[in-house]
């Protein structure tokens, strides 16, 4: 049942999608304004009708609906590489988890999504204004109460200890290696997003420096094609998310 607070994700008949929070107040659309307190002990998968007579689906707003609607700065990690960190690293309920260049925050909240209210993820900025870009998003998502925005430069020093896995969105992943060695706890993961493979083989080359702490670093890159489905023809689409970055995972000894 809706309570007065929440947020809720409305699909009008075209199927466009509005979050928003159960308030007192309307909410504005062109198909009409929407009594907002209306909602208040409805379900979710019920109707509501604008003042115009369309009827919008009410249904509970999931992590892929915060994405797609999020305020976007600098670009975001991709939901197809997300994905793959979370599952090669295996991110779980309850990690801990240093995070540096949050950007506009989007792997902040897939991340903060899967550790929980028992998990923390601290995110090392650099850039005032994409900490409070993404700090917005991530209070706009609800995930304040786990997430913590530190304005320093992670390659001068991680101050946190018995990380589960370090995540890194920078231009040079090689110069968090040796903090990552005091910071990671054995048997954690540091990953590496990096748009371009010398990038890769930079921090290769550094973790080769320090292959006693680590076990035999991986890379990967995701590339995802949507099928076309018809009555008459299926195929792959023409156009693809094809290469976005790629992904060094090594783990702490």
């Amino acid at each position: 049942m809706i309570q007065e607070g929440s947020k809720v994700l409305l699909v009008d008949p075209r199927g466009k999608r509005y979050i928003v929070e159960v308030k007192k107040g309307e909410f504005h659309t062109d198909l009409g304004k929407i009594n907002l307190e209306e909602l208040i002990e409805k379900e979710f998968g019920s109707i509501i009708e604008s003042h115009k007579g369309y009827k919008f689906k009410i249904l509970k707003p999931r992590i892929v609906d915060y994405l797609a609607k999020m305020k976007r700065g600098p670009q975001i990690i991709h939901p197809k590489d997300a994905a793959q960190i979370v599952a090669l690293a295996g991110i779980s309920p309850g990690d801990f988890i240093i995070e540096a260049g949050v950007g506009s925050g989007a792997l902040t909240l897939i991340l903060a999504n899967i550790v929980g209210k028992e998990g923390r993820i601290i995110s090392y900025e650099i850039r005032e204004d994409f900490a409070k870009l993404a700090w917005r998003n991530i209070v706009w998502a609800g995930f304040d109460d786990r997430v913590q925005i530190k304005l320093k430069n992670i390659y001068e020093g991680i101050d946190e200890r018995n990380v589960d896995h370090i995540i890194l969105d920078l231009p040079k992943p090689e110069n968090v290696v040796e903090h990552a060695i005091e910071a990671l706890k054995p048997g954690g993961f540091f990953v590496a997003y990096t748009p371009c493979i010398n990038q890769v083989q930079r921090l290769y080359r550094k973790l080769e420096e320090f292959k006693e702490h680590f076990k035999k670093p991986f890379t990967i890159e995701c590339l995802v094609r949507e099928q076309e489905v018809k009555e008459e023809c299926i195929r792959p689409k023409t156009r693809m998310i094809a290469h976005t970055g790629y992904i060094t995972f090594v783990r702490r000894l």
